[in-house]
Order: structure tokens, then sequence, then C-alpha cells
């Protein structure tokens, strides 16, 4: 049913998104689809590496490791962004039809008041991707 599932990720935060990465790699197996973790940076040193190939590769190991735990097939696919806070609903928009990707799993928070003001990514990513969009919301505990 699906063949690549897109998973968006955000390497310094990681830890908080084990729901929905656990979520993924189940549908993978399930499927046999090849999962792909996206992740966006920035062109200047941040908090995860001090250039896009650096931060390129740190997604790729994390991707390794997440296939090697689950027995999974894997890859991984950096975007570039000069403002990934305004710019990262349409840089994953832009990656799902970069990788060919028929299912996006996305981690969600515990909505709030805040949705008011930010809408959130899943929402935008569910509205324009194309393709089937699950929205894995965390606990409230993390």
């Amino acid at each position: 049913m699906f063949t690549k599932i897109m998973v968006p990720v955000d390497l310094v935060h990681a830890a908080r998104l084990r729901r929905a990465l656990d979520v993924a790699a189940d549908l993978g197996r399930h499927y046999g689809a090849d999962v792909c973790y996206v992740a966006v940076t920035a062109p200047t040193p941040g908090p995860t590496a001090h250039n896009p190939q650096e931060f390129a590769a740190k997604l790729e190991a994390f991707a390794q490791g997440e296939g090697a735990a689950h027995g999974l097939s894997v890859s991984s696919h950096a975007m570039i962004s000069h403002d990934p806070a305004v710019d990262l609903d349409d840089t994953l928009l832009k990656a799902r039809k970069e990788t060919g990707a028929d299912l996006v799993v996305m981690a969600s928070h515990v909505p709030g008041i805040g949705e008011f003001l930010v809408p959130s990514h899943g929402g935008k990513m569910a509205r324009h991707a194309g393709v089937s969009v699950m929205v894995v919301r965390e606990d409230e505990a993390q």
C-alpha cells in the first residue's frame, strides 16, 4: 500500500519524537516500505552541525541507526533553508515531492492556545502534501 514513508525529524529533539519514529518504523516493516528521514537546516552553523554537509552526515547516521534498530530499509534527505523557522512547512512539502514519499508520518504536540496563533506543521502538511499524512501525538509528559 505504501512504498516510501517520509519522517520529518529535528535532530536536536530526536528523543522527543520516539513515538512517531516507532510508528513510522512499524509501518515501514508492515508495508516493506523505505523510511526516509527528512530534516531541515540553515546554511549557517547551528546546534546540530557546523555546515550543511556535516548536518547531512549526522542525519544519515541517524537514519542508519533507526534502520539497524528496527530492521528497515532507510534513507535520509537533508534540506537547506535560509530561515528554517519560517520556511519549515514549505520546505517539508518540497521534500515530500523530492523524496516521492506516499505517506508522511510526523510528530505533533498536545494542542493548546498557541494553535490559534501559529497553526501546526502537521495540519499544513495534511492539507497540502497530496498524500496521506499521519500526525502522531507525543506524550504530554515528554
